[in-house]
C-alpha cells in the first residue's frame, strides 16, 4: 500500500508539470502574422523563400542571434488595448520582446510590397487556429523616414481600417480595406490584432512602396497659353485702311462709337442677317432701273408728238 501511494504521488509530481506546460503551450497555437503584404518577421522567416537571403533579413536574424522560426509568435500577454503605454518606442516591430529585436532595424532594404494608394486591397492574415478579436491597421504618417526607428508618433492615432472576429478562411483572415489616398514612397502598415479570446495581442511590421506623384500631382493639367479672343467682324462692319493700332485684343473689337453706326450696325452680330437674304433672294436694284427706262420712253415719245404738230 506504501509503495502504491509512493508511486502515484511520483507519477503527480512528474505528469503535473508536464500537464501544466501543455495547457500553457495551448493558447500559443493560436499564432499569425501577415504574408500579404509580406511582414518582417515573415518574410526574414524559413518560409519567407529568397527573402531570407536579402541584406534586410540577414542583418535582422544576425541581431537576433537566431533565425525568426517562431514568426507567428509574436505576441504579448496583457497589454489589454494600451498598446502605446506597453510597447516602447523603436520596438514596434519587435512588440518590445528581446528574441525579435532584429525587426527593428532602421533601413530602407526591407522586403516590401507594392501598393497603390487611395485603392481598395486585402490584408492576408496567416493564422493556425481561429480566435475572436480585433485587427486594427495603420499606415505611417506622410514624411515617415524608414531609416529611423519607427515610433508611435509616425502612426495616425485613429487606424485606417478595423475588423473585428473576421472568418479564418483557408488558414488565413482576409481583412479588406481601402488605404489613404495621400501616401508615396516607402511606409509602413502596421498592425494590431488584440485576441478577445486570449490575453494576448499581435504586432507586426509590413514594409510597403507608393509610386511617387508625377511632376504637377497625378493627374494635375498643365495650364495652357491664353489665347486671344478670335476676331469675328460683324457683316456690316465697314472696312477701313487706316494701319492696325497696337492694342490688347479687347480693345481690337470693333465698338458703336468707332464707325458710324447705323439701326443694323448696332444690333448684338448673332443677330445680324446679310442683305441678300431679306429679300427672299431677288436684287433690290432691279425695279428702280426699270421705272426710270419707261419714264424716258415716255417723255421722248410726248416730245416726239408735238414736234410733228408744229
Amino acid at each position: 500500500m506504501t509503495a502504491h501511494r509512493t508511486a502515484t504521488a511520483a507519477a503527480v509530481a512528474v505528469g503535473l508539470p508536464l500537464l501544466l506546460t501543455a495547457l500553457a503551450a495551448g493558447p500559443a497555437q493560436a499564432h499569425g502574422a501577415p504574408t500579404d503584404p509580406v511582414s518582417r518577421v515573415a518574410a526574414c522567416s524559413p518560409m519567407g523563400g529568397g527573402n531570407t537571403r536579402t541584406a534586410a533579413c540577414a542583418a535582422a536574424i544576425a541581431a537576433n542571434g537566431a533565425p525568426f522560426t517562431a514568426w507567428d509568435n509574436l505576441r504579448v500577454a496583457g497589454v489589454n488595448g494600451h498598446d502605446r503605454e506597453v510597447i516602447p518606442d523603436g520596438q514596434l516591430c519587435s512588440g518590445g520582446l528581446p528574441e525579435y529585436k532584429g525587426l527593428d532595424l532602421a533601413r530602407a532594404d526591407w522586403p516590401s510590397t507594392s501598393l497603390t494608394p487611395g485603392a481598395s486591397f486585402t490584408l492576408m492574415y496567416s493564422s493556425t487556429i481561429p480566435h475572436t478579436g480585433t485587427f486594427k491597421l495603420y499606415l505611417t504618417k506622410p514624411g515617415y523616414d524608414p531609416k529611423q526607428p519607427l515610433k508611435w508618433s509616425d502612426l495616425p492615432t485613429q487606424p485606417f481600417a478595423t475588423a473585428t472576429d473576421p472568418a479564418l478562411v483557408n488558414g488565413a483572415y482576409r481583412i479588406k480595406a481601402t488605404l489613404p489616398s495621400n501616401r508615396t514612397g516607402r511606409q509602413m502598415l502596421y498592425t494590431i490584432w488584440q485576441n478577445s479570446s486570449t490575453s494576448d495581442t499581435y504586432y507586426s511590421c509590413s514594409d510597403v512602396v507608393f509610386p511617387a506623384k508625377k511632376a504637377g500631382g497625378a493627374g494635375a493639367a498643365t495650364p495652357a497659353a491664353s489665347a486671344p479672343a478670335r476676331q469675328t467682324p460683324s457683316p456690316t462692319t465697314p472696312k477701313t485702311s487706316a494701319p492696325p493700332k497696337t492694342t490688347s485684343p479687347a480693345e481690337q473689337t470693333p465698338t458703336p462709337t468707332q464707325t458710324s453706326p447705323s439701326p443694323a450696325q448696332e444690333t448684338a452680330p448673332d443677330d445680324l442677317t446679310p442683305v441678300a437674304d431679306s429679300n427672299s433672294g431677288g436684287n433690290s436694284g432691279l425695279p428702280l432701273v426699270a421705272g426710270g427706262a419707261a419714264a424716258l420712253l415716255l417723255a421722248a415719245g410726248i416730245g416726239f408728238t408735238v414736234w410733228r404738230r408744229r
